[in-house]
């Protein structure tokens, strides 16, 4: 009897200490995330100071405050509640050119949606404020959770599409909270992300807000994978429909075609000063009657007027061409901005700028045309370049001598450029189909 009284006491015990420990784990669990939620918040709030304390002295924290100025009276004047909404939002310009062929084709095939484009960065929201297939833009609040709240009670989206690196907190909580369906698409994840580390468990809580993640490649797969419960499909990217649909029907610039018809046609586009360090030289020295298009990253007054005395060929500027015979030059140079996509089909090999720099500008708008595509070598964290140059399809280079070696090889060997030339079209007509994938899931949800 006395034994079955301890036992039952120490039952009765370990029990007590069971539920304490559970209690104590819940409520532990519970302050970290309440602690997280105030780091990010604390996060938020020193960015936006930053802003502020950058105001008079930089002309993008200036435009990223006024853009935001009075944002929910400017959203509610536009928003219609009688018409149902899609929210896409993308971080800035090449984030939309990933997102746009999707808002394309939503916009043709359901007319009865309204879609709102919201933008983080200026660069971007100023580039596309009048774009025809977007029905509202504009700035993304700071990610709050007052104004997200305030966001998603004007905006009531039923579906919500962020694009590639997007990943907040609040707008993502509050939009799971108005039960719209939120995706994100052309997403590229690698292990050094803070969703992977060992203290980036709070932040991993944001990914399953997502009710279908589109990744890019396998490796995100494996990656996303590895943290279970999450839907994550292999779709690819959207920018391999975007420019095989320009492709289709590339304007017709007579600029252009009357410079490069019948000669050997290389055109350098995005270059900035390092690329053209390389580039000019092998300008110069080439012997050929080969002809150059350079479209500089940079188009203000005294760096055109810098690349022209750099070079020692004939050269004729886009704004002063139309026209004239462009017979006798050798190099045209585009001093205005919007036309490089257009260009590019009318060369037979292209070198993409800012590979000296943070990373190299989009190489897809000329490899769709079937180009060879050479760059610089800060490249690998580009998909398409890593694949592309394994292929055949695109070359780096890291001097003046290695640029000729790659130039002079595509002019005079044909064969070596039919076969570059076919890997860059295979490599394009691989990678199609991701906004149909996308469209699909959107349909059926």
């Amino acid at each position: 009897m006395e034994s079955h009284k301890l036992s039952t006491g120490f039952l009765e015990i370990r029990e007590y200490f069971r539920n304490f420990t559970l209690k104590l784990l819940s409520w532990i669990v519970l302050l970290n995330f309440c602690f997280m939620i105030l780091f990010y918040d604390i996060s938020i709030y020193l960015y936006y100071f930053s802003l502020l304390l950058a105001f008079p002295f930089n002309s993008k924290a200036r435009a990223w405050i006024r853009g935001r100025k009075k944002w929910a009276e400017k959203l509610q004047e536009d928003i219609d509640s009688r018409s149902p909404i899609i929210w896409f939002h993308v971080s800035s310009l090449g984030e939309y050119e990933q997102g746009r062929p999707i808002i394309e084709s939503w916009k043709e095939e359901n007319p009865e949606y309204k879609i709102l484009l919201t933008f983080f960065s200026p660069s971007g929201y100023e580039n596309v404020i009048d774009h025809k297939d977007v029905d509202f833009v504009h700035y993304a609040p700071l990610d709050t959770r007052r104004n997200a709240r305030k966001f998603m009670s004007i905006v009531k989206p039923k579906y919500v599409v962020f694009v590639k690196y997007e990943f907040w907190y609040h707008l993502l909580h509050e939009a799971k909270r108005f039960s719209a369906c939120i995706i994100l698409v052309s997403g590229i994840f690698r292990s050094g992300q803070l969703f992977f580390k060992f203290y980036g468990r709070w932040y991993r809580k944001i990914l399953y807000f997502f009710d279908q993640i589109f990744v890019q490649d396998e490796n995100s797969i494996d990656l996303l994978m590895q943290l279970g419960g999450l839907n994550v499909s292999l779709a690819g990217d959207t920018r391999f429909d975007r420019v095989a649909q320009i492709a289709l029907q590339p304007k017709q610039i007579d600029t252009v075609k009357n410079f490069t018809e019948g000669r050997f046609t290389c055109i350098f586009g995005n270059t900035w000063k390092k690329d053209e360090d390389i580039i000019i030289p092998y300008i110069n020295s080439c012997k050929s009657d080969s002809c150059f298009v350079i479209a500089p990253h940079e188009i203000g007054p005294a760096h055109i007027e810098q690349l022209m005395n750099r070079l020692h060929k004939r050269v004729a500027l886009y704004s002063l061409a139309y026209g004239k015979s462009l017979t006798e030059a050798r190099v045209l140079i585009i001093d205005n901005i919007g036309m490089l996509s257009s260009i590019y089909h009318y060369g037979n090999v292209a070198y993409i700028g800012g590979g000296f720099g943070k990373g190299i500008h989009n190489i897809l708008e000329p490899a769709v045309y079937g180009m060879p595509v050479v760059f610089g070598p800060r490249y690998f964290k580009f998909r398409e370049a890593v694949e592309l140059v394994k292929e055949g399809g695109a070359f780096s280079v890291t001097s003046f001598e290695e640029l000729k070696i790659v130039f002079d090889m595509l002019k005079e060997e044909k064969v070596r450029l039919g076969k570059a030339s076919e890997a860059t079209r295979q490599f394009i007509q691989r990678n199609l189909g991701a906004t149909r994938a996308i469209l699909n899931y959107l349909k059926k949800s």
